[in-house]
Formats: C-alpha cells, structure tokens, sequence
C-alpha cells in the first residue's frame, strides 16, 4: 500500500501544469519561526500542491537539533503539509552536473542545494526559498 502510495506521488510530482512548489529547507525554517517570510510559504502550501525533497528531511533535523527543537515533530508537519519527494539515479547525476557547472560562478552552492534544485527540475516544480545561493535560477521564487 506504501509502495503505490508513493508511485502515486511521483506521478503526481512529474505532471505539467497546476502550481507545484518545491519547499527548500530554508523556507520550512522560516515557516517553523513564524516570520513574515514564514507567512508566505504558510500562503504557498495553503493554495497549491507543495513538495519536499527527502535532502530537507536531513537538513530540517540538523538544525532543529541545533535549536533544541523536537526534529521528529517538524519533520511530522513537513509530511503532513507537502509530498515527500526521494531522490534517484537521474536526480543524484543531474544534481552532480548541476553542482559542477554552478560551482563555476557560485561557489557557495553546496551538494544538498544542488540535489534540492535538480529534484525540481526533475519533476517541473518551482522552488520557493529564501536562500540567495539560488539566485538568477528561472524555476527558483526568493522570498
């Protein structure tokens, strides 16, 4: 049931059109504080169909953990509110090119963004962030 459950999802995740928003792990921080910023990813998973990458999950836990805030309780309300998206062969390679190429001009732009923007593009989503490390990149909104 798990299992076709979540090919579901990834069907879902993979359709063109409708709003799909991918939430990076900075826009579920500012969500979790409560911030004006925090209103508006509150807005973007209210009116359309929000996604996360496995990648925050990990990255949600750590700094939970360096706030001395229950990490399980977040990561419950991050599965509650959007779609859990794992990452594959095709999206660990295009996270790699990604990384390479960007690496160039950012330098910043680290391996987990690079797997968080390649997820989004894998399945046609726009990113919502507050993490200028994404800027200048078409399917990424900074908030």
């Amino acid at each position: 049931m798990a299992s076709q459950r979540k090919q579901n999802h990834f069907k879902e995740a993979r359709k063109t059109g409708g709003e799909k928003t991918l939430l990076d792990t900075s826009a579920w921080i500012e969500f979790f504080r409560g911030t004006e910023k925090g209103r508006e990813v509150k807005q973007a998973i209210e009116s359309q169909t929000a996604y996360t990458s496995i990648i925050t999950i990990a990255e949600t836990t750590n700094w939970a953990l360096k706030q001395a805030q229950n990490h399980n309780e977040l990561i419950r309300k991050i599965k509650e509110l959007s779609i859990i998206l794992d990452i594959n062969e095709e999206t660990s390679k295009l996270a790699g090119e990604i990384n390479f190429k960007r690496k160039k001009t950012i330098k910043k732009l680290g391996m987990m963004d690079s797997i968080i923007l390649a997820t989004a593009l894998q399945y046609n989503q726009q990113i919502l962030t507050t993490d200028y490390d994404f800027k200048n990149i078409a399917n990424v909104t900074i908030i």
